[in-house]
């Protein structure tokens, strides 16, 4: 099965949950973009670790890497290998120059993970084709990449979030009408459900 890669876009914050964010990865050399809702403490790991800032007390993920170093461990790549009922699933590829294991991981702590360990993050082709929101790309400027630091944490939409219960009330063509307006305006969060109504109701037809 063939591995598409990804980069990491940028955070956006919560408008409904307290302390909760999204976590946005772009296809390299493509225009679609996977939403994934993450806790605080894993997005302040990933916004650290993009920022380049260097915490007084090392963070748990600064800890595993420095505690895998030292025992001659290293991680050469994450996968998301899973979707499933809204929940991403992925693994570690580990190794430790004699041989290669994988480790299952929450996926907001393999992102968290693979930055530090500056290794390339995967998935499949079927996970982007159910996940994944197609937006125009404007040209990038020289300066800066998918993971430069203004990129990160991308201003939500102004518009109130819609709950779940009043996304089964429209119709196909407003759902799609409606994703296209979040993409736009680059609340992802909003574009995850919307996208997560949009699925449910193709697999019932």
């Amino acid at each position: 099965m063939s591995k598409i890669k990804l980069n990491v876009l940028g955070i956006s914050y919560s408008q409904t949950q307290s302390g909760a964010y999204a976590l946005v990865l772009a296809e390299e050399g493509g225009e679609r973009r996977i939403p994934i809702i993450i806790g605080g403490f894993e997005a302040q790991a990933i916004a650290i670790q993009l920022e380049g800032l260097k915490p007084p007390r090392p963070l748990t993920h600064d800890l595993f890497l420095s505690f895998a170093s030292s025992f001659g461990i290293s991680i050469t790549e994450i996968n998301i290998y899973k979707l499933e009922e809204g929940v991403f699933y992925s693994n570690l590829i580990c190794e430790d120059g004699e041989k290669q294991m994988t480790v299952d991981a929450r996926t907001s702590d393999a992102i968290a993970l693979a930055l530090r360990f500056r290794c390339s993050i995967y998935t499949t082709e079927e996970i982007l084709a159910k996940s994944g929101i197609v937006i125009d790309i404007e040209p990038e400027s020289k300066e800066g990449s998918p993971t430069s630091a203004s990129k990160l944490f991308v201003d939500p939409s102004s518009e109130p979030r819609r709950p779940a219960e009043e996304l089964k009330d429209l119709s196909l063509n407003e759902l799609k009408e409606m994703l296209k307006d979040a993409v736009k305006n680059e609340n992802y969060e909003k574009a995850s459900d919307i996208r997560d109504e949009i699925n449910r109701r193709n697999k019932k037809s």
